[in-house]
């Protein structure tokens, strides 16, 4: 029989393993849940690289630059996902407008509107650090 620290030692290592399972199982569920069809047949993730597909080609280099910039206080881990999210919204906002190029405020208002509201914060410490101007955009924080 299991008995004395070997006993907490399993019943310890069964907790942690359910735990990281758990949390893994979490993020891969929200993943499935945005490749699933919507109504029109595509995806969030199919219309983010729809929008990225359509739009890669106004993007120079200083824009691309402004953006990794931007993502650069989101930890490494989830940076590329958040880059994808930012750039599809910007790209959405491009083709709305019929926009020649990528501009500084596309990016801006793409970065606030893509970011979820619990980010905000941060999205407004990140542009400060940069001197980038928010009063402009005060009304997409609300």
């Amino acid at each position: 029989m299991l008995e004395g620290w070997f006993l907490w030692f399993i019943v310890l290592w069964v907790v942690i393993l359910v735990s990281l399972f758990a949390i893994g199982g979490f993020f891969m569920f929200r993943k499935f849940l945005k490749r699933l069809p919507k109504e029109d047949g595509k995806s969030i993730l199919d219309w983010q690289d729809y929008y990225l597909e359509q739009t890669i080609h106004l993007w120079s280099n200083e824009q691309k630059q402004l953006l990794e910039t931007l993502v650069q206080p989101v930890p490494e881990l989830f940076r590329d996902v958040a880059r994808q999210k930012i750039a599809g919204k910007i790209g959405e906002l491009a083709l709305q407008e019929q926009a020649a190029s990528i501009t500084e405020d596309l990016i801006i208002r793409g970065y606030i509107t893509a970011t979820p509201k619990r980010d905000h914060k941060f999205l407004l410490k990140t542009l400060k650090a940069q001197r980038i101007d928010h009063s402009p955009y005060q009304h997409l924080f609300e």
